[in-house]
């Protein structure tokens, strides 16, 4: 019954049995009303002052009685005597049966007992199981017979059965007619109904382009076509609010910062990426706020409790050093909890430690020969009557000095360059095999004036080159130089050039001091010398291998180096073949 088409079968069921039982409840008593004002008329036709008088006349004979049975014989048919209906001569003291159309002995009924007292009696009640008449004849004001007629309404009881059967009949045909009628109207209302129920079960499935057929013009026609509408306004809200969803996705994914989220029992909810490469917990596992931030001294109450609507803390993970800020959420909607935002700020830590070295670093470079310049030039002051010797001696340290000085300058303005990508640049193509032959013939004296043994081996298919010729020579000269430098005098050095199948592969491999593992790593940071003294003493800012590499990658290569310390070092540059690209 929770089915509106067997809610509409069962209106219409009820319905036509209603109906039926009024109509035939209606009919039934018609007809009993019909047949009791029937056997009124017939009687009343009957029973006229010309029978009363013939009945008088009769009745004061000797055998009155029999008399009036002939009588009420001949007039049978009138009354439309038959099995069912009788009439009786009673005694009109006693009411005993004397005569009758059947052998029936009647009872006193409320018409004989009103025909003993003198009045015509008449059953009137329709509801009762017979009818009947009873009418005194009189002799002499007394009342010596009555005549009745007594009708035990069987011919009507057979009429009702028969109506009834009618009815009945008529009503279980009018039931199927009208069960099928209703079912075929229900369908027309629930069909329409259930697929706007499909539908909506679609839309509730996420299958957003749902759309219904609209087949009538009425209330149900209405009703798709506001589905339609809805579906369409439902597909188009999704799509945005998914599209914002995704942006936001993509954000959290990205987003350099930690992002961790907590309900207020402490669980984790939610977290990017981020936030498990810089804390390292297992994220796979169920995790707490107790559990994530053991360390930090934070209780998560407080947090929750604190009034101040964002909380920070610094947080050491390992060598990381993490900036950690806490937030509120929820408080309106009841379901609080805390929002924590991590950035990791080792980098700029890491920066500003490497700015504070750098000035300590480029301080302390400009210092030394400055002082030096100072004291000798002083002393040359103080000095007047110097030895000419001396004086050309502390001229030559000044002048060194002055060089060095301007080599430091020189380099520093070449890294700013690189920094703000400001170098002046000058791509051409050019023969890389002529430049390594530059860079050999430039360090070979100075080479033979330590001992060491320089060798050159140049690939012959060397390609041409695009690139800037004067910073790449640049960059060789520096490797040769620093092997000169760092190799003991009487020292051998390889310098070789090949072509790979994409790229330029040249090498500077020597036998000199070697360089420690843990300082490997450090090497082509600005400033930074294994041994910082004997850099010094040999001239060196610790720039060249940072500006060297700066160049290198600026043309798309790099430089690896391998070395064993008190066994040597090898360093390669690793240029990409750009002969056939166009010029940068």
């Amino acid at each position: 019954m929770r089915s509106l088409q067997m809610k509409l079968v069962s209106v219409f069921v009820l319905l036509v049995i209603s109906v039926m039982a009024i109509v035939g409840t209606f009919m039934l008593n018609r007809v009993s009303v019909y047949y009791f004002d029937d056997f009124t008329e017939q009687m009343n036709s009957v029973f006229g002052a010309e029978m009363f008088a013939m009945l008088k006349n009769e009745a004061v004979a000797e055998n009155g009685a029999e008399r009036l049975d002939t009588v009420m014989g001949a007039h049978a048919s009138a009354m439309k005597i038959s099995t069912y209906r009788n009439y009786y001569i009673l005694d009109g003291k006693t009411g005993e049966t004397l005569f009758g159309s059947n052998d029936e002995k009647v009872e006193a009924t409320p018409a004989v007992v009103a025909a003993m007292s003198g009045r015509i009696g008449q059953e009137k009640k329709i509801s009762s199981g017979y009818i009947d008449r009873a009418c005194p004849v009189e002799i002499d004001g007394e009342v010596r017979y009555i005549v009745y007629i007594k009708d035990t309404k069987q011919d009507l009881q057979n009429l009702t059965s028969s109506m009834f059967t009618i009815i009945l009949r008529t009503m279980l045909f009018a039931l199927v007619i009208a069960v099928i009628l209703s079912f075929l109207f229900a369908k027309t209302i629930t069909n329409p109904i259930e697929k706007i129920t499909k539908g909506a079960k679609k839309l509730s499935l996420g299958e957003l382009d749902t759309s219904l057929a609209v087949l009538s013009n009425d209330e149900i026609g209405t009703l798709t076509e506001t589905f339609n509408d809805m579906a369409t306004a439902l597909n188009r809200t999704i799509a945005k609010v998914e599209d914002e969803r995704n942006k936001l996705d993509t954000i959290f994914l990205y987003m350099t910062d930690g992002v961790m989220a907590f309900s207020k029992e402490g669980k984790l909810i939610h977290h990017n990426p981020t936030a498990v490469e810089m804390l390292g917990f297992d994220e796979k596992k169920e995790r707490t706020y107790a559990e994530i931030f053991k360390d930090n001294g934070v209780d998560f109450a407080s947090l929750l409790e604190t009034e101040d609507s964002v909380l920070e803390y610094d947080l050491q993970v390992g060598e990381k050093t993490l900036k950690t800020s806490f937030a509120r959420f929820g408080e309106d909607a009841g379901e609080n909890g805390i929002i924590a935002i991590i950035h990791d700020f080792t980098a700029q830590q890491k920066l500003e430690n490497s700015r504070r070295e750098f000035v300590a670093n480029v301080s302390h470079e400009l210092r030394t020969p400055l002082t030096n310049v100072k004291s000798y030039t002083e002393t040359l002051v103080d000095s007047p009557d110097a030895p000419e010797e001396m004086k050309s001696q502390f001229y030559s340290v000044i002048l060194n000095e002055t060089d060095r000085m301007t080599r430091i300058v020189k380099d520093l303005l070449t890294l700013s360059r690189l920094d703000s990508a400001k170098m002046d640049w000058k791509i051409e193509r050019f023969s890389l095999k002529k430049s390594v032959e530059n860079a050999y013939r430039a360090m070979e004296m100075e080479a033979r004036r330590h001992g060491h043994k320089l060798t050159m081996s140049v690939d012959s298919s060397l390609p041409m080159f695009y690139g800037d010729r004067e910073r790449i020579e640049q960059v060789l000269i520096n490797l040769i130089s620093n092997a000169v430098k760092y190799t003991p005098d009487g020292g051998k050095i390889d310098f070789s050039a090949e072509s790979l199948d994409e790229h330029i592969k040249i090498t500077v491999t020597d036998n000199g001091i070697g360089i420690p593992e843990k300082d490997q790593p450090r090497l082509f940071e600005r400033f930074y010398r294994v041994d910082k003294a004997r850099s010094r003493d040999r001239g060196g800012t610790g720039l060249g291998l940072a500006i060297a590499k700066e160049i290198v990658e600026h043309h798309g290569g790099e430089i690896k180096l391998t070395s064993v310390y008190h066994k040597g070092t090898t360093i390669s540059v690793i240029l990409p073949k750009n002969d056939e690209g166009e010029k940068e």
